[in-house]
């Protein structure tokens, strides 16, 4: 994947679906259909082409995610232990040294997403992107060296995404600009406004 100057970074993209969808009645959320198709596939068509590949996060259905020829990666940790654990599985597993996650619900993903986390990134090890004053910490562009420090963090209980990329020195990247491109969809009532909209 090409990027500002002449640098040149492989960067593997992963959709995060691996979460019980509590507040869509249980439903697996990354398969839930909006405008017709289940909702990770609008965020796969927004992230391919921003990424050298993409992955998929998740516990459930995994034949059906399969069907993409994608590759399907389950969380190690047992019980759903929130996104945190999908991030660490898919860490362990890819082989690029930069991995950009992005959440299942949000269909209208930004397709300046990955390059302007890249470009704003400076020496963090981690960065995610913020709206209208909020953040959003699991649309982020993550360094595979802190599987260590994720490991630790997930050992003693901790579950909080924002404190783990905060701890791990990261900072927020504005998308003032787009802030719509963060609506996500975590009720059905979400579902039916973006229907509408």
């Amino acid at each position: 994947m090409r990027f500002c100057g002449s640098d040149t970074v492989s960067i593997t993209g992963v959709i995060l679906a691996g979460g019980r969808g509590s507040r869509m009645g249980g439903e697996d959320k990354g398969l839930v259909l909006y405008q017709g198709k289940p909702l990770y596939q609008h965020v796969l068509s927004r992230l391919r082409p921003q990424v050298s590949r993409v992955c998929i996060s998740a516990n459930r259905n995994l034949s059906v995610y399969q069907q993409t020829g994608l590759s399907v990666i389950t969380d190690t940790l047992p019980d759903f232990p929130g996104p945190l654990a999908g991030m660490l599985a898919a860490l362990e597993k890819i082989e690029t040294e930069w991995v950009v996650f992005v959440s299942c619900d949000t269909p209208l993903l930004p397709e300046d997403l990955v390059s302007r986390l890249w470009q704003a990134k400076r020496d963090a090890p981690v960065v995610w992107a913020k709206s209208d004053g909020r953040d959003h910490p699991t649309l982020a562009l993550m360094h595979v060296s802190l599987i260590e420090q994720l490991k630790s963090f997930l050992t003693k209980g901790e579950r909080k995404v924002m404190i783990f990329l905060q701890q791990a020195g990261g900072h927020s990247v504005d998308f003032n600009d787009c802030p719509d491109a963060f609506n996500n969809i975590n009720r059905y009532e979400d579902l039916i406004a973006g229907e509408r909209g």
